[in-house]
Parts: C-alpha cells; structure tokens; sequence
C-alpha cells in the first residue's frame, strides 16, 4: 500500500477490529429473509438502518410494487422492500450491490442455520458466503475508513436488494427502472477466487399446479382423479427434455477446464396430498430453466407449457405461474476492472496471472440494471468459494477471507489506491 499511512491504517483495523463485522453478520443471519416467501426484508431493513447508523449515511426505503411481484398462486409474501444507503457529496458513485434474501435452508443443516456458528475461523450460517457475509464486510470497509480518517475517490452507494433467489420482479430491476442506481456498479454476489466476470445464463421458474378431484382413498370411480399420479407423466415429459435442452452451448466462456455453456431444465420443487386416507386434489412442481443468451425466453418457456398440455391426462386441470425470472447478463467488462483487479491482489494476494475470465450458467439480476441502461459495467467480487456450499447445508465463510473483502473494497474506493488506475479522475 506504499506511503499512504491513511490507507495502512484503516487496512490494519480491518484485521484488529473483525470482530465488528462477525457480529453485524451475527445480526444479519439471525434475521431471515428466507425466499421463498421473503418476509423479513423489513426486519433486515431496519437491522441494516441500526448498522449504518454511525456512518451518517443516508438511507432510503424503496419498496416494489405489489403488482409487480405478487402471483396468486406463487411462494412469495410480504413487502419487498429494499434499502439504499449513500453519502451526499461531488465525489462520482459507486454503487455497491447486494442481495439480501437467502435459499431456504437445505437438509442436512447440523447447525442452526439461522445462527452464526463460528468454528476455528470458519463462520457457518445461512447466507454467510452468499451474500450477507459480503454485506457485513463492505460495511466493516466504510467503518474502518470513517475511523482512519481515509479520504475516499468514490461516493459509496450500498443497494441491498431483494429477490434476487428466483424473484420475479428482483428489486434491482426496480431501482434501475426508477433511475435509483449511481455511477459504476460492484457485484458482491460472486467468487472470492481471481475472477473476471463474463456475463451469466437467464433463468426462469415456471410452476406447474395440478387440480384434480378429491375423494377417498378407497374411491375409484371416474368423478376421483388423483393430482399427484396425474403429475406424473408431465414431469416424465420435462424430464425428456432434459436431452434436447442441453444440446443449446452458450458463446460464453466457460470456466477453466469446464465444458462449454450448456443450456439446464430440472424439477426443484414438488409437493401435494394431504393425507393417505384421500385421494389429492392439488399437487405443484417447480420447473426450473436455465437458458443461454442466445436462446428466446419465449421459446423456452413454451416449449415447456407444449410438452406438459400434451402429457396431462383426461379429467386433470393445469394452470401455468410464472414466479421467477432472472435475465441473462451481457459482458459487463468496463473500465473500471483493472483497479479492481488490483484491489483484489492486495486483499485476497492473488497474483495479476491467476485471473482468469469466464461466464457461468448461474443467473444474476445484474441483467436488469443493464436492460433498464443503469449501467453496462459491472464487476463481480464476492466470498463464495466452491468450498463455501452455498445454497447448500453448512454454507460457511471464513474470518480470512471476510478480512480479504473488506481489504479489497476498502483499497478500490481509496483516493490514494493507484490512482493511475481511476478513470473517473
């Protein structure tokens, strides 16, 4: 970090003074903003208006229209309210964005989920690496800056957005729409590994309801039609497109050593009955679509609707819900990245040659801010590792690379942090 005391100063605090962030993430995690359904996002924005109290920022709530996202037959309840945090100055913005809803907790889970369990430097919780950890490290950023008395070049803007775990109107669409987003925008839903970002796939949820008649168990006569076998046949059918699905390969570049892009279609959710003395009159499956930038969302999810109207069997009724959708991301380099790169070298010490660009098959609501034209350039950073389990049980970051994070945004938005490198200056 050269001659800057300033910036050596607040990096140090970062490390002697973690404890900070682990507990903000202990908050954070204790509050559940789980989506399905997504109804602690006005708990978590009043723990996240008590946190960012000492840094005089100013907040905004901005909620999502209930038209927008509501579906009479979808998982998601509550407002879905979102809150931006921004310091008033001349300096340009960046906007620093995060979701705040988490999966819902997997099977398997050992430990509390919703508390922070913290194991030799290993932090377990739900949203601990994707992404509440990210959250509370930027926070520990602005902190330890405020503190050293560190000038900074930008004027941070903290989004911390909702929906973003297969919403169908995530609330950065909204706040690009409504012109909300400032400046450059960080990504903080992404790897802590040396990563340049190459844009994402979309991804669409599509949930099938099947009505049926119910009856008693022992009924066999034509007026009972069971929900659950009618089903059947119509997951057999997506199942069979399985094949021809994955045939579409993506332009996008793929991972180090990974095949090509390839296009997904899977059955996430399923459920239905009510008890075995009954014959089920309802039963829902999730199909979940994962599709390229060269592919029509149109197409796609037609495609689906065809293959179950031709399976479902006489007597059954179906209705289609769209509850999800994320579009895909375009190449979202600028020319912001080289600063960045190197403000993840002196957090994380990773060398300039270990960096390497690629795209994923994940989705991101990023795609929203650049259709909306909020911004083109996005970088990606974050704590998930392919150790990390997120989504999965025992998700978990670690101490080292919560101080790693902090570090790097703290050095991106310094004034003195390779200023050759700043293309606002």
């Amino acid at each position: 970090m050269g001659t800057n005391t300033a910036l050596a100063g607040a990096s140090a605090l970062i490390d002697s003074e973690l404890d900070l962030a682990v507990a903000d993430l202990q908050r954070m995690i204790a509050t559940d903003t789980r989506f399905p359904p997504g109804n602690g996002y006005d708990a978590f924005a009043g723990l996240m208006e008590e946190i960012l109290a000492p840094l005089a920022m100013d907040t905004q709530r901005v909620t999502v229209p209930e038209d927008l996202w509501f579906v009479p037959r979808g998982p998601a309840s509550g407002p879905r309210i979102n809150l931006l945090a921004e310091t008033q100055d001349e300096r340009p913005a960046c906007s620093l964005y995060f979701h705040v809803d988490t999966v819902c907790a997997a099977t398997g889970w050992q430990r509390d989920p919703l508390r922070l369990t913290e194991e030799n430097g290993v932090l377990y919780g739900l949203g601990a690496a994707d992404m509440k950890g990210a959250v509370a490290a930027a926070v520990h950023a602005l902190r330890c800056a405020k503190k050293a008395g560190l000038p900074l070049a930008y004027r941070p803007q903290l989004l911390l957005c909702t929906d973003e775990e297969g919403g169908l109107y995530p609330g950065i669409r909204y706040l690009a729409e409504q012109g909300l987003i400032k400046g450059h925008l960080l990504n903080f839903n992404g790897s802590a590994g040396p990563r340049i970002w190459g844009g994402c796939f979309g991804s669409f949820n599509l949930q099938v309801t099947v009505e049926g008649f119910a009856a008693h168990a022992a009924d066999h006569s034509k007026q009972a039609v069971n929900a659950i076998e009618a089903a059947l046949p119509m997951m057999q059918a997506v199942q069979d497109l399985r094949a021809d699905v994955s045939q579409t390969v993506s332009q996008l570049p793929p991972p180090p050593g990974s095949p090509p892009l390839a296009a997904q279609i899977a059955i996430t959710v399923a459920n239905g009955g009510t008890c075995g003395g009954q014959v089920p009159d309802r039963f829902t499956f999730l199909v979940s679509r994962r599709y390229a930038p060269e592919e029509d969302f149109d197409t796609a999810r037609k495609q689906i609707e065809d293959v179950i109207r031709a399976a479902c069997p006489h007597g059954a009724t179906l209705h289609f819900d769209l509850i999800g959708h994320l579009i895909p991301t375009a190449d979202p380099e600028g020319p912001h990245l080289p600063r960045w790169l190197k403000a993840v070298q002196e957090g994380f010490g990773y060398r300039p040659e270990e960096f390497a660009k690629y795209a994923a098959a994940s989705a991101s609501d990023t795609g929203y801010a650049q259709q909306a034209g909020a911004v083109q350039e996005a970088i990606l950073g974050g704590l998930i590792r392919p150790t990390s389990n997120a989504h999965g049980a025992e998700e978990h970051t670690t101490r080292a690379d919560l101080a790693a994070l902090s570090r790097t945004i703290l050095c991106y938005l310094a004034s003195d942090f390779t200023p050759d490198l700043n293309p606002d200056l």
